[in-house]
């Protein structure tokens, strides 16, 4: 007696755009071996949607989720999940990646990237259980740690030295070190410069309040 075959991997989507959604709703429907389940555009409900449908695979836009906070909830929840970012044009560099693969993504895409593209992400993070599109794999864009990153992103919500030190446990001396690696990383004058670089590389994302 044959052993029954497994059932093709489902795959749900969590991203703003309707027109999108349905797009790779009618990608997905039409590629044999893969099954849509469903979507959603509010992140608040990617949680719900997750537990209701259980996919094997679920894609995030990188605006949603840019540093991996979705990620790593569902991840921790369900562990065989298979989440690919859908990396946007601001999030196309490698710092995004890290991010990304440290917060439990397992594969990561452009957005933009062509039909075929998207799949063969799709089909070779069931695959292999891990996959980075080559387009996303280097960038001349500045590294930064996982720790910088975070630094960063709480001086661009205007957060001094010290209460840094405290959002994150760490020494204030500890901040300053970070802070001098993402000045010296970003040839940066001061935080204020590094905060304005970020946002037009595109290592920050939004509006930053420390220059508000």
């Amino acid at each position: 007696m044959l052993p029954p075959s497994r059932p093709a991997p489902g795959v749900a989507l969590i991203d703003p755009v309707p027109l999108y959604r349905e797009g790779l709703s009618a990608l997905v429907r039409r590629t044999p071996g893969l099954r849509w389940l469903g979507s959603t555009g509010d992140l608040n409900a990617a949680v719900r949607l997750h537990e209701r449908l259980r996919p094997d695979v679920l894609l995030v836009d990188s605006v949603l989720d840019p540093v991996g906070h979705l990620a790593r909830l569902l991840v921790e929840r369900d562990p065989a999940l298979l989440v690919i970012g859908l990396a946007r044009d601001a999030h196309s560099h490698v710092n995004y990646v890290t991010t990304a693969l440290e917060a439990g993504v397992r594969g990561v895409v452009s957005r933009s990237a062509q039909p075929e593209q998207i799949v063969r992400v799709i089909a070779e993070t069931c695959r292999s259980r891990g996959y980075v599109h080559p387009d996303l794999r280097s960038s001349e864009r500045p590294t930064l740690t996982k720790r910088e990153y975070e630094v960063l992103t709480l001086i661009a919500d205007g957060l001094e030295n010290r209460q840094v030190a405290d959002e994150l446990v760490l020494s204030v001396e500890t901040v300053r070190t970070h802070v001098k690696g993402i000045l010296r990383k970003l040839s940066a004058r001061d935080r204020t410069h590094a905060v304005s670089l970020a946002y037009r590389s595109g290592l920050l994302i939004g509006r930053p309040s420390v220059l508000e």
